[in-house]
């Protein structure tokens, strides 16, 4: 099913993908620990057998990338709140609200062999 979104909803779920992108590729090149912390490593017997056996230390991160992880999850958090109060959501009913916000936010994404469009 295709829905008739608003060009300005369409815009701020853009939006919003794209600053949550930017988000996601700032928090993978940042330091693994805010505050910075010494190496450590678990006993070669530790009772947890999976996951990390070590980290080395991390620096934290500086003034100015808390900064900018701050700005972008405020942006984020602003996007969102502006998509999920939108008024177009109150012109649907049921469950057609539920499977619009899904196409909203799969818009620019195949879904198999079709193309949810605007």
């Amino acid at each position: 099913m295709t829905y008739d979104f608003p060009g300005d909803l369409v815009s701020v779920q853009r939006e919003l993908d794209a600053v949550a992108a930017e988000l996601t590729a700032l928090l993978e090149v940042l330091p693994y620990a805010v505050e910075p912390v010494e190496a450590w490593e678990r006993p070669k017997d530790y009772w947890y057998s999976g996951g990390v056996r070590s980290r080395p230390a991390s620096p934290g991160w500086t003034d100015e990338q808390r900064g900018q992880v701050a700005a972008l999850r405020a942006r984020r958090l602003a996007l969102v709140t502006t998509v999920v109060t939108h008024p177009y959501w109150g012109t649907l009913t049921g469950g057609t609200v539920s499977d619009a916000r899904t196409a909203l936010k799969h818009l620019d994404q195949d879904v198999g062999e079709e193309r949810r469009t605007v």
